[in-house]
This record gives C-alpha cells, structure tokens and sequence, in this order.
C-alpha cells in the first residue's frame, strides 16, 4: 500500500489515540503541607486523576456555576520594619526573595496583595508622620508634608515589588494623623480634631498623590487602623459616628474635588463590632464613597463579613490583618490553623482578599515601636542579614496566592467540620481547592467535579490545594 495512502487510513485513528491519551492524562496537581514538617509547600509528582465517583468517602463537590465575589488576592502588610530589612540585603539576596514572593512561575509563591501604613506603624523603628511638627506648632496648609522616611525603605522596597509585579494591589492605613491635628498633641491614642477633619482629608489625598509620583498607586486605603484600639503606638481612637462623618463631609468630597479614584475602606478592626461598619453604611450621604468594609480577627468571629455582607450587599468586603505566629524551631507546623480561619474562613464569608500581619521581621522581631509596639509580631518571613527563614504566615498563603490570581471568583463547594475548604475558578478556567484537615486523624475524600471524582488522602494537621 502506498505510503500516503496507509497514513491517510491511519490518521483517524492516530487521532482517536491522541484524544484518549490527553483526557488519560488531565487530572488534579496537589501542592502539600504535612504537619510535621516533612512537606513544606510542595508539588506532589503525581496527579490525581478523575473517574466515575464510586466510593462511600465524604465528597467535596464544587460547582463552578455557582458564584459568590471576586478575588483581588493575598497577601501580607510591607510594614517600615519589613522594608528595613528587606533594602539592608544585599542586592543579590534581595532579588531572589522578592523574586520568590511576588513571581508567579516555578515555585515562587506570586503574592498579589499589599498593605502599607500611611505614615509609621508600631512596626517601625521611630514614630513619624508625613507632617510632623515642633510641640505647640501647627500646619494647616501641609506645607512641610513629606514622605521621607519612607523614601529609605519602603518606596524603594515597592518599586522592586512593582518591577517583579505591576499588578501588586495596594493598600494603605493610617495609625495617626499627625499628633498636631490631635486632641491630645500625642502619636498614641487621642482624637481627631474636628476642626482639622478637612486637613487630614487633604493630608490622605496628598499621600496617594505623592505616592503615585513615585509610581506607586495606592488601590485602597482604610480610615484608620483598629479605631476602637487607642492603645497602639502610633494609634487613634475614631467612633464610627466620627468616621462617618470625616467620610461624607470632607474625605469622600476631596476625593471627588482632586478626582482620587482610590477606594475607601472602612472600619478595619475586629469581627466582633460588625455594628461600626453596618451603621456607617446605614448612612446614604457617607455609603455613597464607600467601596467597603475591612475586618481583623483578634476578636469575635468571621462570619460577622457575611452579617455585613448581608446587611450591605453591595459593598465588598476585606481581611485586612491577623498576626500568624509559630513557636520558634517547633518541629510542626500547624498550617491548618490558620488556613481554616482566614484563607478559608474570610474568603467563605465573602471577603476578596486575605492579609497577614506582617511580611517581615528580624530573630528578635524587631522592630517595633515603645509605648505600644508589638514585640511578638513574628515576620512571614525572619531576616537575619541575608539569611531567610520562612515561617507559619509564609505558608498559610502561599497555598491560596500562588493559585488563586486576582480575578478569580469563589465557586461553591459542601463544607466539612473535619475537611474545611474552598474552591475557585481562576481567570484562566482552573478550578482551585484548598482543604484543611483538622481533624486528629488521616482522611479520605472526594472531589467530585462534573459527575467525576479524584480520590484524595489528606494525613491530620496538613492543607493541600487541588488545581485542575
């Protein structure tokens, strides 16, 4: 038979094999974390493939047609301490770190999400303002605003971030204003002079102005950091009839004046006061500039975003902060913990981010402020020179940033008490699911997609994300 024509009967067949083999071959990637360290965020060798679902297992069954919000990422707070360490590297070590933080390819982990603090927080070295000035010394026309100290650290630190990254989200708070615009003329505690409410709102608008000259546009800012914790160094206290009304009358109209299109985000404290934000939002005159709510889980629990979510459902909601901490050289990891609470428990409850507290600190978890400073706060990562240690926080998100890109969209999937988990569908069509096993046994399960299933094993205490 002519050569041409045994391929031209062949072909279809050829084909056939082809097409069997490729849908032989699909099946779901599994990044890992054990327990007992023995796996640290690695990519299993091999898949898991789906099938007929024929087995009495719990199933985690995920339905991409049924859609909650938005992703905008993950992420961690670029504290000044945190720069400070990361520009005192060398140029070489600090390349490679923020190559492994902020790229998306191999196994860099493709963080997508930063806070920064608008002026210092009680992470940083000294207490500062952009506007300080001499005791009994006022400046009403922002004549002396300056982003100075963080021209040393943390502007040059985010444009190595934006280079690796331009699509970085930004968001920034306040801790204080400058202690001159404040009742008690101190960096701790006090409130806001309402005569200075239109300064500070100029001052807010300056500081995403000055920034974006830099190259640095500032996505969303808070209000003010913990509002109801005036005990901070810097820190203030700020009611929410006080943040309503510096919203409406004078920071949501000098966005409009200065065309400022950066969201406004409020509350940014605690789940056990969803009344602060929901009150606020109650009012049409300060709802109108308000993009959303921010919360932190030092206090009550997370479903209190879906109790403002479903007082206000059409604004988004935020995670904006939890310290994530481990005892230092503990021979486990409990990566369960805080999956389950903030990876999994804030994006189940409708929020569009995940920030952890804080990106970076040295072995003695320095720096930090006196009078009020954290001396606990454990960096995601420990800097030591050029030395990297990574810890709890650092692979809490690895296991939602490097899979769930901004643009990604929850979808639904049956929660379990001992398999707590969610699921997404990225921009790019894959589904993502990220369980948890907390409970004090090995577990196997199902993941039933499109009436086919992929047989899993999870061993206690460990987090694997399921990519297909």
């Amino acid at each position: 038979m002519n050569k041409n024509v045994r391929l031209f009967f062949l072909l279809p067949l050829l084909l056939a094999t082809s097409t069997v083999n490729a849908q032989k071959n699909t099946g779901a990637s599994l990044w890992l974390t054990k327990a007992d360290r023995s796996v640290l965020f690695e990519k299993q060798k091999d898949a898991l493939y789906f099938k007929p679902l024929n087995s009495n297992n719990f199933t985690i069954s995920i339905d991409d047609k049924q859609t909650y919000q938005p992703i905008d990422g993950f992420g961690f707070a670029l504290t000044g301490g945190s720069a400070m360490h990361i520009i005192h590297m060398s140029a070489n070590s600090r390349a490679a770190l923020l190559k492994e933080l902020f790229a998306t390819n191999g196994n860099n982990i493709g963080v997508s999400y930063i806070r920064l603090s608008i002026g210092a927080s009680d992470l940083n070295e000294r207490v500062f303002s952009y506007d300080d000035m001499p005791v009994g010394q006022t400046d009403p026309a922002l004549k002396h605003f300056d982003l100075g100290p963080d021209h040393q650290d943390v502007i040059p630190v985010m444009k190595e971030i934006l280079a690796i990254n331009p699509s970085v989200k930004i968001l920034g708070s306040p801790w204080s204003p400058p202690a001159w615009m404040k009742t008690n003329n101190d960096t701790r505690g006090g409130r806001l002079k309402p005569a200075y409410y239109g300064v500070y709102a100029k001052y807010l608008v300056k500081y995403i102005q000055e920034m974006k000259a830099q190259g640095i546009t500032i996505d969303a800012i808070t209000i003010q950091n913990e509002p109801l914790h005036p005990g901070n160094n810097p820190s203030l206290l700020l009611v929410a009839p006080d943040e309503g009304e510096f919203i409406k009358s004078y920071l949501g109209p000098a966005f409009k004046a200065a065309r400022i299109h950066t969201k406004i985000i409020i509350y940014d404290h605690n789940a056990d006061r969803p009344d602060y934000p929901i009150s606020i939002l109650n009012d049409p005159a300060a709802s109108k500039y308000i993009d959303g709510s921010g919360f932190h889980l030092y206090g009550g629990d997370i479903e209190a975003l879906t109790d403002v979510h479903n007082a206000h459902p059409d604004k988004n909601l935020y995670f904006t902060e939890q310290m994530v901490v481990e005892p230092e050289n503990s021979s486990t990891i409990d990566i369960v913990s805080p999956v389950k609470r903030l990876i999994i428990g804030a994006t189940r409850n409708w929020s569009r981010n995940v920030l952890e507290w804080n990106l970076a600190a040295d072995p003695d978890y320095k720096p930090y402020t006196d009078r009020g400073g954290c001396p606990m706060c454990q960096g995601a990562v420990t800097i030591d020179k050029n030395a990297v240690k990574r810890n709890l926080a650092y692979y809490s998100i690895a296991h939602a940033s490097k899979f769930v890109r901004p643009g990604s969209v929850r979808i639904a999937s049956n929660n379990s008490d001992k398999l707590p988990n969610v699921a997404f569908k990225t921009p790019d069509g894959k589904k993502v699911l990220i369980v948890a096993n907390v409970s004090q046994s090995s577990q196997d399960f199902n993941i039933k997609y499109k009436g086919k299933a992929v047989a899993a094993t999870l061993d206690k205490g460990s987090v694997g994300s399921y990519i297909w």
